[in-house]
């Protein structure tokens, strides 16, 4: 679609819209920063920017062309350790072990969401695979919250459910939240192995896991499609090893 140009000139896009009164009835003009600057203050009504429809189409192409170039940039990058990750939890799996998972925010989201692929499928009929959301009890995380520490509300978890042999997920796109830290920690006592999910830098995370698989960006949202795309990866892998 082309876009609008501006009804004074005709020349530059149309990028104010205004309401006009300079006719004595309101009219809805739509000009380019230039005129729209040359109507008189008394007779202007409302005026604000407005993204044309073919500019907002651009930015969404845009968007999504920077999401799939992250995700591009990650296949390269993160492949190996994501290979590594898949190995944990067939091991983990083949010996009766659970995956335990946390994390804050979109990344508790996350957490639950490759729970679900696990306990229920990804794509073949197979039996259930062992796995816990550790977000979603809000009895035990309001209790442990309230009577030690909201830093604690997954290492305590992890301390009552997880077992030698088991595996921690554990999601932190800057790799410093404190609690996720904590749970990794408890998880090294019982002898489980970790697997984190992190932005570029890893933070602290990067050198306490088994397995550190960091998406390419300093951005919160790319780098949480990024361990989207990772967890779906070692699910359809974990399954087709397992059962395909």
């Amino acid at each position: 679609m082309s876009p609008q140009l501006c009804e004074k000139c005709g020349k530059e896009r149309a990028n104010v819209h205004i309401t006009d009164l300079a006719e004595g009835a309101p009219v809805e003009r739509h000009l380019c920063q230039e005129c729209a600057g040359a109507v008189p203050a008394q007779k202007v009504v409302v005026r604000r920017c407005e993204l044309p429809g073919s500019d907002l189409v651009g930015q969404v192409r845009n968007a999504i062309l920077d999401s799939a170039e992250a995700k591009r940039c990650f296949a390269e990058r993160a492949a190996a350790d994501i290979a590594q990750a898949v190995q944990v939890v067939v091991e983990c799996l083949r010996k009766a072990g659970k995956v335990l998972l946390c994390g804050n925010g979109g990344s508790a989201a996350e957490a639950q969401h490759i729970a679900a692929e696990l306990v229920g499928r990804f794509k073949l009929e197979r039996p259930a695979f062992a796995a816990i959301a550790l977000t979603t009890n809000t009895s035990i995380l309001t209790a442990i919250g309230n009577d030690y520490s909201f830093d604690d509300i997954f290492a305590r978890q992890v301390g009552a459910l997880g077992a030698a042999g088991d595996v921690l997920f554990a999601y932190s796109t800057s790799g410093t939240s404190k609690n996720v830290v904590r749970a990794i920690q408890a998880a090294e006592i019982v002898g489980m192995k970790i697997v984190g999910f992190t932005g570029a830098g890893g933070g602290s995370m990067a050198s306490l896991c088994d397995v550190c698989i960091k998406g390419p960006s300093d951005d919160t949202p790319t780098i949480q499609e990024c361990h989207t795309a990772a967890g779906h990866t070692i699910c359809r892998l974990v399954e087709q090893m397992l059962c395909g």
